[in-house]
């Protein structure tokens, strides 16, 4: 093993490894990306010798620091459809979460108690809702079908008198699912009702407007369009209808008092600058990341029986991938294939051993939810490292399943359910 100079270990080769194939393979960019070089650049002024705080309006320091701040604000309402004047900066997607949730909330009680979400949400929405019904709100939470899809017929019933919010995210973090936004949007403003998503994975990687998407409140995150980590962005529409949310952090009245707090100005340039770059970039990315998509997809499946593709392929992310394979445990998979950085669950989860409960919402049992691998292409993969990866996990599958009784009994075409009812 040795290492690039930064630290990071990089595994040694047996054999000379095809060109543009760089080990350890980055293939988990719902995880997070890497930052952009052109993003970093953007940044470095305001990292050195552009220092002021924004809030600093009596000399030139502060002066800059604004006008930095205000044109990435422009970059980011551009990239949803919104006036920058409905942006707001925070810390990250999490804290925006908290903001539309517990803000919309607080400032609407007197209207109703009542939220809705969805079982398959990000944990910053599901904790925060978790948080809520301690404090004597009460929320629905939706069941999703085998395809990770909701039934908007469960999200009609589910709207009462007093429902004040819907949560639905634009798409999924594990599975890369994504909801009918536009047509919950409208749902929600037949009701009267407000519409958060969580767009995390979906702003930058395909076409989000608020306005056409009739959406209300919207969070994202730098760090998943290729900007830094520690900063976000939360979306409060003005007009038609207002929305008023309550701050949740208090103390100077930063970011017209929803969000009080030093703004990161680095953090922010570089949000900005990779809203910029995915406008401009989205597109021949998406169709690029397809490609790659589909044609792991098609090698894996051509290879390996007994594999299954979690989630709606015909409303899916570009560069998301969540398989099963069968009769293989997905821990001794990932130690594998440990010169590749892929998930088996989302990134907030990793650390529990405990099945996915995103892919135990679809249906699936706890055995195929653990043998589940989350593939995440991104910008800067390439098809020499999809050859790789798939060749890779190819291999590993197949000497797992030849130490698996259970993959060999089934290909003798013995009924394994009769089995596990005799044993019972």
């Amino acid at each position: 093993m040795s290492t690039d100079g930064t630290g990071v270990v990089i595994a040694e080769s047996a054999t000379p490894l095809p060109e543009g194939v760089h080990l350890p393979i980055y293939m988990d960019n719902h995880a997070t990306t890497p930052l952009d070089p052109r993003v970093l650049q953007a940044m470095m002024p305001y990292l050195t010798g552009i220092f002021g705080n924004a809030a600093s309006r009596n000399h030139a320091f502060g002066w800059e620091a604004e006008k930095a701040v205000e044109k990435a604000r422009e970059q980011v309402a551009k990239l949803i459809g919104a006036s920058a004047k409905e942006v707001i900066f925070t810390s990250g997607a999490t804290e925006s979460n908290n903001l539309a949730l517990k803000g919309i909330a607080e400032m609407y009680r007197e209207r109703g108690n009542h939220i809705i979400t969805q079982v398959t949400e990000h944990k910053a929405v599901l904790d925060t809702c978790k948080k809520l019904e301690k404090q004597g709100y009460r929320v629905t939470y939706l069941p999703v079908q085998a395809d990770g899809l909701i039934d908007i017929e469960d999200l009609k019933r589910a709207i009462d008198d007093k429902t004040i919010l819907v949560s639905i995210m634009y798409a999924n973090n594990e599975i890369g699912v994504i909801q009918p936004i536009r047509e919950i949007g409208a749902l929600c403003h037949e009701k009267g009702v407000l519409f958060h998503t969580d767009a995390v994975q979906a702003v930058g990687k395909i076409p989000v407007d608020v306005q056409k998407d009739n959406i209300d409140v919207l969070s994202l995150s730098g760090h998943k369009i290729y900007g830094p980590k520690g900063v976000g962005a939360l979306y409060v529409r003005r007009r038609n209808p207002r929305v008023q949310i309550s701050e949740q952090i208090n103390g100077g009245g930063h970011e017209r008092g929803m969000r009080s707090g030093t703004l990161n100005v680095p953090g922010i340039v570089g949000l900005g600058a990779a809203c910029e770059i995915a406008m401009n970039e989205m597109e021949s990315e998406a169709k690029r990341e397809i490609e790659l998509r589909d044609y792991l997809k098609a090698k894996l499946e051509n290879a390996l029986d007994y594999v299954h593709v979690n989630g709606n392929m015909d409303h899916h992310l570009p560069g998301n991938l969540n398989m099963s394979f069968v009769y293989v445990e997905g821990e001794s998979l990932l130690m594998g294939i440990n010169d590749i950085a892929v998930s088996s669950g989302s990134a907030c989860t990793s650390a529990t051993l405990e099945p996915s409960y995103v892919l135990k919402a679809l249906g699936l049992g706890d055995d195929v939810a653990h043998s589940s691998i989350r593939f995440g292409l991104g910008r800067f993969n390439n098809k020499a490292e999809v050859d790789y990866v798939s060749d890779k996990i190819i291999d590993v599958v197949q000497k797992l399943r030849e130490l698996s009784p259970l993959y060999e009994m089934v290909k003798e075409g013995i009924d394994l359910s009769k089995i596990e009812w005799a044993a019972h």
